[in-house]
Parts: structure tokens; C-alpha cells; sequence
């Protein structure tokens, strides 16, 4: 199934992304992890068959615009840019699946906007990244000091589409195959070879961190299904979180997968099915 690529105009940015399936279907949309982009869901697509899914690409990354200069990638704002989306489509208790970072946004998203949510799907994610409140002065000096070095920092030019993939990989769980998809959406043709598209400023250390108590509130809050499905390969901070975070939720169901932190990418088939009958439960119940 060849995908078709959309945009969104926001106003202040562009969000673009990449749509399968009939636009009278019921959608599935798909938000991707910190550095990823949209191909990140290229292979589970195909398996949601009857549906109009969508797979965008968060600011700074992949297709869509980078914010302005005078901006910043703060976590608050990529759920202000999810309310936009929604407003511009004038979506209504859609089912949204979140991998990683995405599944973050998604989550504080489901639990300030629970009508515009159906169901919600983590893809091994679950909670938020917290810090303690006596870390907040250290992590507001980080920050600063992360801001002034990435403003002046150049981005490194690999002479091969290969190389750039080759460094992906390093950097992660992904498969060669797999890194690839997300290196050609995440890559710029350049006179000496390729560079990252993404926003340098992605890289930046956070100012400020939600306190433990305010990430617990935001899990309490989340009154629609949820549906974990993690790798049992995935990443620490899951099977941590599931700790801290999974008894705080209304409605959770946990399926462990055998794969890693891309398991939706390493095992497509068996993803989509935990989620589409997942849908289809609570679809049911609604």
C-alpha cells in the first residue's frame, strides 16, 4: 500500500505526514518518537486495513517545518500543536497510537482533552521523563547552557545515504532495513553528501522537567482505554514505568511483545493486531 503525503497548515507551521486508506474510513492517528518521523510507521500501516491512517511528522522533524528562531521544542507545546491539528480537522474521539515520545505528547494530550479521544495506544511508552524538585535549578543551568552550545553548532554531512544510515543504527535498537525508512524522510541532499533535516535544536537539553507528582497527575487524569504494548527488549525507563505510572491509570491493558523499543517496526503484523482489537473492544463498548 503506497501512502499518500498530506499537510497541515497550522499557521505558524507546516505539519506534513504521510495518510493510508479512504478519507471516509475512521482514522488512526500515529505520532512518532523523539528523532524518528513519520516512516516510522511505513511497515504497520498496511495491517490496518478499513481505516484512514495517519502518520505525521512532529515540527522539527522529518518533512514538517522547524519553529521559528525565537521558538523552542518544548513538550508543552508539540500537544498545543496536536490541539491545533485536531481543531483544524475537527476530529472527535479519534483512536491516536503513540511510540515513545509520542506516546507522551499523546498521553498529557488524552488527559486535558479526553473527548477528542477514543482510544489511546503506547507503543512502548508509558509516563513521563520527571525530575525532583531539588534537580530543577541544575536542570535550568543544563538547559541554558545546552541552548547557547547547539546555537552554534554545525550539523555533520555524511558523503553516503549509507553512512547517515550506518549512524542511525549506532544510535539505536533499529535494524539497518528498518533505519533506513527513517533516514530518507530525515535527510537532506547536500553538495557534500547528506545532512539531518531535523531541527539541531531537538537535541537540547530541557529547561525544566515535570515533577513526579505532576507527571502521576496527568496518568490519573486519563479517563479513555489505554493499551500498552512493549518490547521485552524495549527501553528500562518502560519497565520502570510501568511500576510508577500503571497503577495510577483508569483503564490499562498491557501486552509484552518479544522485540525492542521499535517493535512496531520489527514486528508490524503482531502490533497491529493488539491494537486493532483493541479498538474494536472499546468501539464496542462506546
Amino acid at each position: 500500500m503506497i501512502p499518500e503525503e498530506i499537510s497541515f497548515d497550522l499557521g505558524e507551521i507546516t505539519l506534513r505526514g504521510m495518510a493510508w486508506g479512504k478519507e471516509s474510513n475512521e482514522i488512526i492517528l500515529c505520532l512518532h518518537g523523539w528523532l524518528d518521523n513519520a516512516a516510522s510507521f511505513l511497515p504497520i500501516a498496511p495491517y490496518f486495513q478499513g481505516k484512514r491512517v495517519i502518520a505525521i511528522d512532529w515540527p522539527g522533524h522529518g518533512f514538517s517545518s522547524h519553529r521559528s528562531q525565537d521558538a523552542h521544542y518544548h513538550f508543552i507545546d508539540y500537544v498545543y500543536d496536536l490541539l491545533k491539528l485536531f481543531e483544524l480537522n475537527q476530529w472527535q474521539s479519534i483512536d491516536i497510537i503513540g511510540h515513545s515520545m509520542g506516546g507522551m505528547i499523546a498521553s498529557a494530550f488524552t488527559a486535558a482533552f479526553p473527548e477528542r479521544v477514543n482510544t489511546l495506544s503506547l507503543i512502548d511508552s508509558i509516563g513521563f521523563i520527571s525530575a525532583k524538585e531539588h534537580e530543577s535549578t541544575q536542570q535550568l543551568r543544563d538547559g541554558m547552557l545546552s541552548r547557547l552550545a547547539i546555537s552554534t553548532k554545525k550539523k555533520a554531512v555524511h558523503p553516503l545515504l549509507s553512512s547517515a544510515i550506518k549512524a542511525r543504527v549506532a544510535v539505536s535498537d533499529l535494524t539497518y532495513q528498518d533505519a533506513e525508512l527513517i533516514v530518507k524522510r530525515g535527510v537532506i541532499k547536500h553538495s557534500d553528501g547528506y545532512i539531518w533535516s531535523s531541527d539541531n535544536r531537538l537535541r537540547m537539553t530541557s529547561p525544566y522537567r515535570l515533577t513526579l507528582s505532576q507527571a502521576e497527575q496527568y496518568i490519573r487524569d486519563i479517563s479513555r482505554p489505554v493499551l500498552l504494548v512493549y518490547g521485552d527488549k524495549g527501553l528500562d525507563m518502560v519497565t520502570l514505568g510501568i511500576k510508577n505510572f500503571g497503577p495510577l491509570f483508569k483503564s490499562l491493558l498491557m501486552k509484552k511483545l518479544s522485540g525492542g523499543h521499535h517493535l512496531h517496526m520489527e514486528i508490524p503484523e503482531l502490533v497491529a493486531k493488539e491494537v486493532l482489537s483493541f479498538i474494536n473492544e472499546n468501539s464496542c463498548n462506546n
